[in-house]
């Protein structure tokens, strides 16, 4: 099952396409990072699957084939915004009552007990707590409904490190325990290595990148070799050269048992050092076949 599937997405809004032509399927059981530069189209793509959007061609389906927005669909789908959204004026105890009485499942016991783990005072108001506490009372609302899916925008984005670290526990455990598929758009790289084991990368656009972690790092390796050499490599593609006065570094789109050049040595690549070299090549053609992701196609992001 996909818990997110599109064919031929697109928003614009006036005369600017904020999303297009975007096919795509993420499977269920994950937790799934959207990353992307500022204005690929992230946001506007979450909005979308979550109903906060209506696109202006193609289509999105979530949970396996229900319409985005769709009663069914929001009953399963649980979402937190990039400003982790409570209302400043009303204490914790008010959030949960207001959550509760907004949807038809909500956990009031796990609510409560989750503030009371992260000493959360139920009477104090929304906008006296920490940024922090701010974020996991949000998250907990979301995760009192009992989602089968959590999409996430941003949520760490301005949060310290102890409470982006206690944040995606949170989510982690939720995952783990729980069985939630989790949708997650971040720019905070650092994490990723942690807690994603599938990926999708956004970039001028195009998706560069879709499919399981380990199946995406088993397709690219890091070249060290003569700087002279860098522009006659052509065996693999090249999705990024970093040239030091002898020796340079390219990041390929190659398998594990591929022959190496003479004079080269290979070197498996990590997930933030692959997001980078992305990042960095906007351009880097999409991946051909199954390291795209089941069923998807090349995808233009112009915001």
């Amino acid at each position: 099952m996909n818990v997110i599937e599109t064919s031929n997405l697109g928003k614009r809004y006036g005369g600017t396409w904020a999303l297009r032509e975007c096919t795509l399927a993420i499977p269920a059981g994950h937790v799934a990072a959207l990353v992307g530069p500022n204005g690929a189209g992230k946001t506007t793509l979450l909005n979308l699957a979550v109903g906060l959007a209506e696109p202006a061609a193609g289509g999105v389906t979530v949970l396996g084939g229900l319409p985005a927005g769709s009663p069914a669909a929001l009953d399963g789908i649980a979402f937190v915004a990039q400003d982790t959204p409570v209302y400043q004026n009303l204490s914790a105890a008010d959030m949960l009552h207001l959550t509760r009485n907004l949807n038809r499942r909500f956990d009031q016991p796990y609510a409560q007990a989750r503030l009371a783990e992260l000493g959360i005072p139920p009477g104090r108001k929304a906008g006296r707590l920490s940024g922090g506490q701010r974020a996991q009372l949000a998250l907990t609302l979301a995760l009192a409904r009992r989602p089968r899916l959590l999409v996430l925008d941003e949520p760490v984005a301005m949060l310290d490190p102890v409470a982006r670290h206690d944040f995606m526990a949170t989510v982690l455990t939720a995952a783990v325990d729980d069985g939630v598929s989790v949708v997650l758009s971040t720019h905070v790289l650092a994490e990723l290595e942690r807690v994603a084991d599938y990926l999708i990368l956004l970039s001028r656009g195009r998706v560069q990148v879709a499919g399981e972690v380990d199946d995406v790092l088993a397709t690219h390796r890091l070249l060290t070799g003569p700087a002279a050499e860098a522009d006659r490599y052509t065996e693999r593609p090249v999705v990024h050269v970093r040239r030091a006065e002898a020796q340079a570094h390219l990041l390929v789109r190659a398998a594990a048992d591929d022959p190496v050049p003479p004079g080269w040595e290979a070197h498996p690549v990590g997930l933030e050092e692959l997001t980078l070299a992305y990042l960095r090549e906007p351009g880097a053609a999409a991946l051909p076949g199954p390291a795209r992701g089941r069923d998807t196609q090349p995808s233009e992001v112009t915001r």
